[in-house]
Parts: structure tokens; sequence; C-alpha cells
């Protein structure tokens, strides 16, 4: 495995940065403190440094030689909304929030990668490193992209890095084709007629209703979708009635959950036959349902060509440790909004065996600090190959 002696000098640093971040969590929109550590860094390094886009946003430019390609390096900076339940000398110093995706892993990495390409200037053409916001299911991608990121930093291509529990450190996987499903929302309110639980005739009962919707939900996927295209509704959230009033049945039932995809085509097939379910359970049962389904964030799909440089770069790290054969994950990432934008390829980093809690957002999961050298060696490796220094 290669890794830079420059590179390897810089881990200590690196590490201690992480276990910083890991320790002050901020959650989307309200990474302050993470984005003033990101800015500073950047600009200590002589990388030109622009603020604001999504709030929190930070964009550091790099442009070295006469090079015409210019390409994108994103890492996200949020923690989640839970607690950390394991104890470690950096433990979340913030009751209720921590870093259990690696986030704070992917902002030390993009660091670690930019200050290594503005000290050696290996390269010729313009890279952007982009500290995303709020990818936690908050939309960071999606605003940073309407308020002109590609405009403001044309890219011809844009990358992305995720840290895979399950994967060794010194492994990654580069995969052309879905990465990760589409993130969408439903909800539903049956609205009944609300009568005394001992005479149920003279209403009109949403429960008994909203438990034959519930009971019926997974056909979709199993009788209506092609069994060939990977398909995922789950009800994740039901409130009806009151547990001080047992003897009450209630006017409304409220159900929502998530609809996974990764072909535009199911996509529209989820929304379409959640919607179909709920109006076919209401007539049913002689109630109405209200039904909304809301699109989040698209599919990941690697392109083509992008995957085929990810994947070059990778070989020079990894050598035969690179798969190039990896199930796709039904998680969202927002990295979709960028990578509709200009070619993508988002990769998968080793994080360790996926035990002792070592999962995406487990109340003990940690980012594996190993990582840190072969994720930036990855950056550093795609950089000088994609935007490559004439001899």
């Amino acid at each position: 495995m290669t890794i830079p002696a420059r590179l390897k000098d810089d881990l200590p640093f690196l590490t201690s940065l992480r276990r910083d971040l890991h320790a002050h969590p901020e959650l989307g929109f309200e990474e302050e403190r993470t984005a003033g550590i990101v800015a500073r860094l950047l600009e200590e390094a002589d990388i030109t440094v622009h603020r604001g886009l999504a709030g929190t946003g930070v964009v550091g430019t790099l442009t070295v030689g006469n090079g015409t390609r210019r390409i994108g390096l994103r890492a996200d900076m949020d923690a989640l909304a839970m607690p950390e339940m394991a104890e470690r000398a950096y433990k979340s110093t913030v009751p209720g929030k921590m870093h259990a995706c690696g986030h704070d892993g992917h902002t030390a990495t993009l660091l670690g990668a930019a200050r290594y390409l503005a000290a050696t200037r290996g390269f010729s053409g313009t890279v952007h490193f982009i500290f995303q916001p709020a990818e936690e299911g908050r939309g960071g991608a999606k605003r940073m992209v309407e308020e002109g990121l590609f405009k403001l930093f044309p890219c011809d291509a844009v990358y992305g890095l995720h840290n895979m529990p399950g994967l060794w450190v010194d492994e990654i996987a580069v995969v052309e084709g879905p990465q990760l499903a589409s993130s969408d929302s439903w909800r539903i309110t049956f609205r009944g007629i609300g009568t005394h639980g001992a005479k149920p005739h003279l209403g009109r009962d949403p429960i008994t209703a909203a438990a034959t919707f519930l009971s019926s939900l997974q056909t979709i996927v199993g009788r209506v979708v092609d069994p060939l295209q990977p398909a995922v509704v789950s009800a994740c959230f039901l409130q009806a009635g009151d547990p001080k009033a047992l003897n009450v049945i209630p006017d409304i039932v409220e159900i929502g959950g998530t609809a996974r995809a990764y072909s535009p085509d199911v996509r529209d097939q989820l929304e379409s036959e959640i919607g179909r379910l709920a109006s076919g359970t209401a007539a049913m049962y002689g109630i109405s349902a209200d039904y909304r389904f809301e699109r989040r964030i698209p599919p990941v799909v690697n392109d083509g060509d992008a995957t085929s440089r990810a994947l070059a770069a990778a070989g020079t790290v990894f050598g035969g440790k690179v798969r190039t054969s990896f199930p796709p994950s039904t998680a969202g990432d927002d990295f979709a909004f960028f990578a509709q934008n200009a070619p993508g390829c988002y990769v998968w980093l080793g994080n360790g065996p996926a035990v002792d809690g070592a999962l995406h957002h487990n109340t003990a999961y940690d980012f594996n600090d190993e990582a840190l050298g072969y994720g930036a060696a990855y950056w550093v490796a795609l950089v000088e190959r994609e935007l490559k220094r004439e001899a």
C-alpha cells in the first residue's frame, strides 16, 4: 500500500484533528466550529477559501499550472442527533449529538489531502475541496447546488468518499453504477369518524383501516415492483388515539415512512403505488386518506468514465485490495445532487470490522483513525492522476 511519506508525517496531526471534531459534533447547518477549523487550515495552506454556501459550507480552491481540467472532492461535516454511549477519551462533549457516521473522519481525510497537495503541487489544473454541511437528511448538498456551487466552482467531475465498516482499512470499493438508493419520505393520514370503543358501528374506524394498509404495504415490493429491481418501502411512524383513553376510537391515524429505489422508474412506481394502496384502503372502509410523497434524495449512480478514473487512482494506493464488486446500499446520500451536475464517482473506504458497535448510526460507532492515511492518499492519487502535470 502506498501512502506518501509527507502524508504519513501528517497523520498524528490529522488523528488529533479528527478526534477533536469527534468531541465537538455539530448538526446540519450548525457546523460553525467545524467550518471555522476547515477554513483556517485551508487558508494556512494557501488555498483560496469561499464560505457561506448553504450557510456553513466551505469550498477551498487550489489551482496549479495551466491545466484546464477542474474536479471537485467532497467531504461531509455534520453529526447526528443521538447520544454517544461508548466511553473514549474524545467522547462527544455535546449531549444528544455524536459523529456516528464518520463525517469527522471524512473531513480530516480531505483536509489531509488538501494540505499535502498545496505543499507538493504535483498536478496541473484546479481542484475544489468541497466541505458540505447537513448531509444527514437536511439537504445540504441540494442547497449548495441551488446557491450556485457549480456556477461558482465548475467541475468536469466530482468525487465522494464514505467509510464502510466491514471493509478492512487497506481496502476500497470502486464500482460503476448504483451505489446508494433514492431516499424519499411518505405520509398518510386516514380520516374516519371517532366514536365510543364499545360502539364501533356508529363511527368509521381509521385504526382498522391503518392495520389493513400496513399489512398490505409490503405487497408493493413483493407483488407490484419487478422482483429484479431492488426497492424498499418501510413504515416508520404510527400515531393514533390516546393511551389514557382506551375506550375511544380516534378520528385520525397518521402513518409515515421511507421509500428507496435505484432507478427513476421504480421510484415513480413506489410513489404511485403507496398512494393507490392508501386510497383503496380508505375506500374499502368508507373513510378518507390524505397522502403526501416527498422526494428527498435521488439515487447515487457512479458514472462510467469517472469510475474508471477513480479506479486507476485507487489502484496506485491500494494495489490488489481494490474491490470492483461490492453491493450497493439502500441508505441514501445527497452527494447525488452533486453527481447530477457533473459526472460523479462515490467510493467506499474501509473502516475495519463491523463489530463492537462499529456500524453507522450506532451509539458506539467511531471512525477508524487507521483509515485516515489511506483515504487521504486516495484523494491525492486521484488529483495527481486526473490533473496530471505535463513532463
